[in-house]
Formats: structure tokens, C-alpha cells, sequence
């Protein structure tokens, strides 16, 4: 089994900033595509950030210039610092990997069970 446990959530004032933390645990063999989404009531998952196995780093529009997405092989762990907060934010956010687990033959995709983030005065 893999299991992915995210932190650092919570409620921040328009401008403010935290910084969420994702840790891989399990059988995991190789790792390729850690990152995060979210998901604001009424709308659609989508990507905020993704972190590639060669260390390219995508970014959703909305957040470039105020969102860092960066990863520890070594702890199997990705973080996501998020700056100049604004309400828009606010969301559930998924920590997300891509990976092959040991014995298997191909890559699964895996989810944590999400951290809220609000952003509210």
C-alpha cells in the first residue's frame, strides 16, 4: 500500500501565506509526478502544481509568482508554499503522486485525503 499524509493547512488573512507538506509512505518503488490540486465548492479538481521525476515544475496560472512547489526524493515528500494568499484560494487541497509500488508492473496514481485551506478576513 501507499499512503500519502498532507499538513499544514488551515485559516489565513488575505495576503498571509502557509505551507502545506505531503509525505509518501509504503512500498513504493519509483516515484515520477508529485504535486498538488484543489478544489473550491461547486468547481472541478484542478492542478495547482506538479513537480516532475527530472525536477520540471508546472504551475496553474493563477498561482505563478506567488505558489512554490518543491520535492524530497529522499523523504518522498513535496511542499507547496503559498504566498499573497487571496480569497480565491480557498479550497481543499489534494497532494497527488504517480507511482510504481514494488512488485507491480505499472504506475498507479495516488491521493491524500486532502487539507482545507481558507483564506478569509
Amino acid at each position: 500500500q501507499v499512503q500519502l499524509v498532507e499538513s499544514g493547512g488551515g485559516l489565513v488573512q488575505p495576503g498571509g501565506s502557509l505551507r502545506l507538506s505531503c509525505a509518501a509512505s509504503g512500498n513504493i518503488f519509483s516515484m515520477t509526478s508529485m504535486g498538488w490540486y484543489r478544489q473550491a465548492p461547486g468547481k472541478q479538481r484542478e492542478l495547482v502544481a506538479a513537480v516532475t521525476s527530472g525536477d520540471s515544475t508546472n504551475y496553474a496560472d493563477s498561482v505563478k509568482g506567488r505558489f512554490t512547489c518543491s520535492r524530497d526524493n529522499t523523504k518522498k515528500t513535496i511542499y507547496l508554499q503559498m504566498n499573497s494568499l487571496q480569497p480565491e484560494d480557498t479550497a481543499v487541497y489534494y497532494c497527488h503522486l504517480r507511482a510504481l509500488r514494488s512488485g507491480s508492473y505499472r504506475y498507479d496514481d495516488y491521493w491524500g485525503q486532502g487539507t482545507q485551506v481558507t483564506v478569509s478576513s
